[in-house]
């Protein structure tokens, strides 16, 4: 059986995405695990972990737009954003109308800048932003470029708003949410917060951490969006020895494949030229 890929775990409320990592490593007899994409605490929803060189597909992934569904709950301000922060304080929530609401939807629609909370797995000189917060530490956070897709009201019911978000890698959710509470007139933190698409993958191919078993490892290769090329022996012998190739392509990158198997993505460095990029094997 192969052990090198990608499991889809569907996360459940409670756990930490790097406890999810080491359970999967247990259950695989290794250290070699990591996980794409970090989910809060008190979130849910995909998350995509690789095992042994599983982990080396990542950065090839499809990227740009992950699918969040959130309950936003409005009134109140907390600490980190969702439920599971200190309560700052409350202000009254104005009579919403589900018309105002979704033309506040819309003024977020496209490109903008949003300054990563301080309870956030960002790293500043090494160290996530969330050690300084638990320090009591200041720490200059710089404003990111964030791109929202679609904005769809899913309900309104009391102080409760329920939507639907496809955003660009890199958005936060908690700060979305307090930001749309402003737009509104009051405060507001996530109650739940729930991760349905992410690299192209839908959560719907996932499973409970407590269900997964060592079959459910995946193949990477279907996940990735790069063109393929089938090495002869030949090919391969030099692929092997970290030679540059002259492959008749125009792709920017391609995924090698030796007897079915991906062993190396190779970049094209002009003229039809490709040199080695990322070995797989």
């Amino acid at each position: 059986m192969n052990e090198n890929g990608l499991v889809l775990i569907d996360k459940e409320e409670g756990m930490t995405s790097r406890f999810i990592d080491n359970q999967i490593g247990k259950l695989f007899l290794t250290r070699k695990v990591g996980h794409l994409g970090t989910l809060d605490p008190f979130a849910t929803g995909l998350l995509i972990v690789g095992v042994r060189k599983g982990t080396k597909f990542f950065p090839y992934l499809p990227e740009g737009k992950k699918r969040y569904q959130a309950t936003l709950v409005l009134g109140a301000k907390t600490l980190t954003g969702d439920k599971e922060g200190e309560l700052l304080s409350k202000k009254k929530v104005p009579d919403l109308e589900k018309n105002t609401i979704l033309r506040v939807f819309e003024g977020f629609l496209g490109k903008s800048l949003q300054k990563p909370p301080l309870y956030s797995a960002i790293k500043v000189d090494g160290k996530p932003l969330y050690k300084y917060a638990r320090e009591n530490k200041t720490v200059e956070r710089k404003e990111r470029e964030i791109e929202i897709y679609s904005l769809k009201l899913l309900s309104l019911e009391g102080n409760k708003i329920s939507f639907e978000a496809l955003v660009k890698k890199g958005t936060y959710i908690r700060v979305l949410g307090e930001d749309i509470a402003q737009k509104l007139g009051t405060y507001g933190y996530l109650e739940s917060l729930r991760r349905l698409e992410d690299a192209g993958v839908s959560v719907s191919k996932a499973k409970r951490l407590s269900e997964i078993t060592k079959e459910d490892i995946l193949d990477p290769t279907p996940f990735l969006k790069l063109k393929t090329y089938s090495l002869s022996l030949e090919e391969w012998k030099d692929v092997f020895n970290g030679r540059k190739i002259r492959l008749s392509s125009n792709e920017e990158r391609l995924l090698l494949l030796f007897e079915g198997k991906a062993v190396f993505i190779y970049k094209n460095i002009g003229d039809s030229l490709f040199e080695a990029e990322r070995g797989l094997f």
